[in-house]
């Protein structure tokens, strides 16, 4: 444990930075000088696009360029965005329509882009926009879950998307057949929108040979292979960079059009360019999350073993297919399908559709959170349906100890796993025992108390390999660059304090360097958790290389042969020689001596495999029937994050997570209404958590190390979110139960709870 991290809670190095109004954040990183973008969006949900007249815009005043779908076309710019698409079940492809930078000859949701323009002031390009004359005939807009509606594109009959299965449908039909007792149930997954503090923004520069895209993501490498291909360049034509970026989730992971179109822009003036999104326009834009719907079955034996699972899920990938779309619910859901429990015989269908509403993709845990949701849901529903206390229900189907390594049903290799030891803890740390006193107190009030549990684990996404390199400074600072892309997750503290733990350089002298092309050749960027696994792996790898290289140049120094030289972490040693350099002293002499080639190392790593995080939430919820108002008052987690560099930054990754769950749970709920409008489209009506509505959150490491990785780490980024909404929906449902009360969707609003009180009130009347 000491050699790989010493996991100490060391507070973040950048708060400082942040929290005095010293961030550098997209919108203060534009060129001087730069023109203002403006984009003009899609006024409805559904039309034919017969014609875009931006004759009046270009000439209004302070006007510089306005850029349509034709321009781009023009101008060869290749007017198309990536998107991932999977294949049928049947082995066909699915549906992969043209998905325009800029909307071409359809209108297909509210938002869309259409035209952008750039002027010399913002509001100079706001008002032009509204000199631009769109001709459109306006359609039926297709909003539902379901084959048939008014066809969105000519490619995909019936609006589905993709029709896509994975298991043996006929050996769970025959386990369901052969079952001493089936449990079912159907449970919405609401879409949200994903509201990061910063919304989305770039700028771009063009110097006649090199452009310069700069954007608020999660990874530069992305930005500068789409541009560059959009644009006809070669790759190292375009230096993409990232300033401090103020949360993405998953939602700024893709390039977006208006990348391309200002980047085309800048080519065109041989000016600089600047856009940046406001709260009301992403919430059009923004990719969203989640906006699914599935049913789950389990086959029992008469143990209460589960036999089989069959889920069902009917999912909406917006207009388009977004970059991940099609892979979220499909082949990202089915990661965790049958989460920690031991089934082999598996069915899992998902019918992806086309709706006239923004492009769905990932939102914090892309695929996870939604299938643990499904899962953990349907082990409560299981559990009253059996008669059965549901930690023994989980306890008896948990994966055991002993069948570590475990090669799930859908081809996930688990290196390991103690599911119910955690669970224990869990159970003690959540005083579980007291819930009957808490909840008989709040019943003397005329309150509802419920009592919800939530067993996950998640699979660790992207690319497994990632570098590192380091750099000794003249001024004794030493920089290390890295190929993942902090969102606010305390990067530049983590990968710090890493790398002063294994070469004893004082944290304060290292630097973490990010989000640059020229810098950092390649990257994985971050999501997915990926970060301080990959990440840390490379710093590893780069250490040894310092290691080897600095060995024989200090054993001459020290007058030994080089086998006598070691390192302890903090100094090099040999018998025989008194001189014990660190890494700092040895990098001084070296530069002294010329030998500049010891100064900068680089290393790249590759994980041999996944870790997958797993834990206990258990929340506790209070109703007040009378106001169908949900508090969750009592909130514990306990996680298996293997071993942790900092255990105050797993916390806090682990906090937020929970309060993004909770918002989901409780308050977040997306509207729009039958032509496709957007109904929850600022803050006024869009309900985000508040303080208010999340309490203390107890935290407890209960840590089963990883054999997937050597420093027995696990990613923990998205873990708060992947357990927390069956956590609280379970106990919503616990708490109204009794009221008669046998479904519960999430989000549990106010009017929502209360009409579900009051229906069930007057059925049972």
């Amino acid at each position: 444990m000491e050699k790989f991290g010493k996991s100490q809670p060391v507070k973040r190095v950048e708060d400082v930075r942040f929290l005095t109004g010293h961030g550098r954040y997209i919108d203060d990183v534009a060129p001087e000088g730069a023109l203002f973008g403006y984009v003009l969006r899609s006024p409805v949900a559904h039309a034919v696009l017969n014609g875009v007249d931006a004759s009046a815009a270009a000439e209004a005043p302070g006007v510089a360029l306005v850029v349509t779908s034709a321009d781009l076309d023009a101008a060869g710019v290749v007017n198309e965005m990536d998107g991932v698409v999977l294949q049928n079940r049947d082995g066909s492809k699915a549906a992969a329509p043209v998905r325009p930078v800029l909307a071409k000859k359809k209108l297909h949701h509210v938002g869309e882009p259409v035209a952008m323009i750039f002027a010399e002031t913002l509001d100079q390009a706001r008002d032009a926009a509204e000199l631009i004359e769109l001709d459109y005939d306006e359609l039926p807009a297709k909003l539902d879950l379901a084959p048939g509606g008014e066809t969105i594109h000519d490619e995909a009959p019936d609006n589905l998307a993709l029709d896509w299965g994975l298991g043996d449908e006929a050996a769970t039909e025959a386990a369901f057949a052969a079952a001493a007792k089936t449990v079912s149930l159907e449970v919405g997954d609401n879409r949200v929108i994903v509201n990061s503090m910063e919304p989305r923004g770039c700028s771009a520069d063009w110097d006649g040979e090199r452009l310069h895209v700069a954007y608020g993501g999660q990874g530069v490498w992305g930005v500068q292979n789409i541009v560059a291909k959009a644009l006809g360049l070669a790759p190292e034509q375009v230096h993409a960079t990232t300033p401090d970026v103020g949360g993405g989730f998953g939602m700024k992971a893709p390039t977006y059009p208006e990348y391309i179109v200002c980047a085309h822009a800048t080519r065109v003036l041989g000016k600089p360019v600047r856009w940046m999104s406001d709260r009301t326009e992403a919430m059009l834009s923004d990719h969203a999350g989640r906006d699914l719907v599935t049913l789950a079955e389990f086959a029992f034996d008469e143990t209460n073993k589960i036999t089989a699972y069959r889920v069902k899920t009917r999912c909406n990938l917006g207009a388009f297919n977004s970059n991940f779309g099609q892979a979220i619910q499909t082949n990202l859901f089915a990661r965790v399908l049958m989460g920690t429990y031991d089934v082999q015989t598996i069915w899992q269908h998902a019918e992806c559709f086309y709706t006239n509403t923004t492009q769905v993709d990932a939102y914090r845990g892309a695929g996870r959170p939604e299938a643990i949701y499904v899962l953990e849901r349907l082990m409560d529903r299981a559990a009253r349906e059996l008669g059965v206390d549901p930690l023994e229900l989980r306890k008896r189907n948990f994966i055991k100890p002993d069948a570590f390594p475990y090669m799930s049903a859908t081809g996930e290799n688990y290196d390991v796993g103690e599911f119910e030891k955690v669970l224990t803890r869990a159970e003690t740390e959540s005083d579980l025992a007291g819930f009957a006193a808490r909840k008989a107190a709040d019943e003397k009030a005329g309150r509802l108390r419920g009592v919800g549990i939530c067993y996950y684990i998640e699979s660790i996404l992207g690319d497994p390999s990632e570098g590192a390199k380091v750099e000794f400074c003249e001024d004794g600072t030493v920089n290390i660059y890295v190929g993942t892309q902090s969102n606010g997750q305390g990067h530049e503290t983590v990968f710090a304090q890493f790398l002063s733990d294994q070469t004893g350089i004082s944290a304060d002298k290292i630097f973490v360097i990010q989000g640059d092309s020229d810098m950092i050749a390649q990257g994985g960027g971050t999501g997915g958790s990926r970060s301080v696994t990959t990440q840390t792996n490379a710093t590893l790898e780069t250490v040894s290389k310092m290691i080897e290289a600095f060995t024989p140049y200090l054993a001459e120094k020290m007058g030994v042969e080089a086998s006598a030289v070691t390192f302890d972490d903090d100094t090099f040693r040999a018998a025989g020689s008194n001189m014990t350099p660190g890494f700092l002293e040895a990098a001084e002499m070296a530069r002294a001596d010329g030998r500049t080639d010891l100064l900068v190392h680089e290393a790249r790593g590759k994980l041999p495999g996944r870790s997958y995080p797993n834990g206990a939430h258990v929340a506790e919820v209070v109703i007040d029937p009378e106001t169908g108002t949900v508090v969750v008052d009592r909130y514990t987690v306990v996680d298996d994050f293997g071993n942790l560099i900092n255990p105050m930054l797993a916390e806090g990754q682990v906090h937020g997570g929970v309060a993004q769950g909770i918002g989901q749970a409780i308050n977040e709920m997306t509207v729009f209404d039958e032509d496709g409008q957007l109904l929850t489209a600022t803050f006024m009506d869009y309900g985000m958590p508040r303080a208010a509505d999340v309490p203390m959150i107890g935290f407890t490491p209960e840590p089963v190390p990883s054999t997937a990785n050597i420093m027995g780490m696990k990613g923990c980024g998205e873990a708060g979110t992947v357990g927390a909404l069956a956590a609280v929906s379970n106990a919503v449902q616990d708490a109204v139960w009794d009221q008669g009360v046998r479904q519960v969707d999430m989000p549990f609003t106010p009017l929502k709870v209360w009409e579900m009180l009051t229906d069930a009130g007057q059925q049972a009347a």
